[in-house]
């Protein structure tokens, strides 16, 4: 049995990962499982707050503290539950943000051998802003905060653009590709990021 295919969404905040997974999962030509980042942060939250509901720290943690103790955690077993989902011959589709060196590098290693698509999901900053306006669920701003690091890669198997596109124009544009038979080569040409220590 084949390894299965991991379409890899990688854009800001508000660029339509979300949107663009609802409609590869809704399609009936190739099943897939949809994994977010999103949900395993949301799931320890909840986790923590109902088995904790009365917690009252007693010191402060700063964001960095909270990112080496949780957040990396979290993003690895993320990483490798989707490999998991690969290597069982599921097909995926992570919709992530890989914002950074060191999330870039858990990512490759844990997808270097597996039938990765890397999807660059586009937006202008304008349109971003726009969105997390309309949303009001998102913290305005984090989308421009994440910009230059998420688009700083310059080579994707496919680009998608969701302000010229609509979901399920993406969609049909991600299947065509994995349809038509070629190969998945940006993954294996991609090397480790040196992580700069601030």
């Amino acid at each position: 049995m084949k390894q299965g295919i991991i379409v890899l969404l990688n854009g800001t905040s508000s660029s339509g990962k979300t949107s663009i997974s609802n409609e590869l999962v809704n399609q009936k030509e190739i099943l897939f499982h949809h994994l977010s980042i999103d949900d395993f942060f949301n799931n320890f939250n909840e986790f923590v707050d109902k088995k904790f509901p009365d917690l009252k720290p007693t010191r402060e943690v700063d964001d960095q503290a909270v990112a080496q103790i949780i957040f990396d955690p979290i993003a690895s077993m993320f990483y490798s539950t989707i490999k998991l989902f690969s290597e069982m011959g599921l097909n995926v589709i992570a919709d992530t943000v890989i914002d950074n060196d060191k999330s870039f590098n858990q990512c490759l290693d844990a997808f270097f051998d597996q039938p990765t698509l890397f999807i660059g999901v586009m937006c202008s900053k304008e349109e971003l802003m726009r969105r997390e306006q309309i949303r009001g669920d998102r913290q305005i701003g984090l989308a421009n905060s994440q910009f230059d690091k998420v688009y700083c890669f310059n080579e994707f198997d496919l680009e998608v653009n969701t302000e010229e596109l609509s979901p399920i124009e993406c969609a049909e544009k991600i299947l065509s590709f994995i349809k038509s038979d070629k190969d998945y080569s940006v993954f294996k040409k991609l090397s480790k990021r040196e992580i700069s220590v601030s």
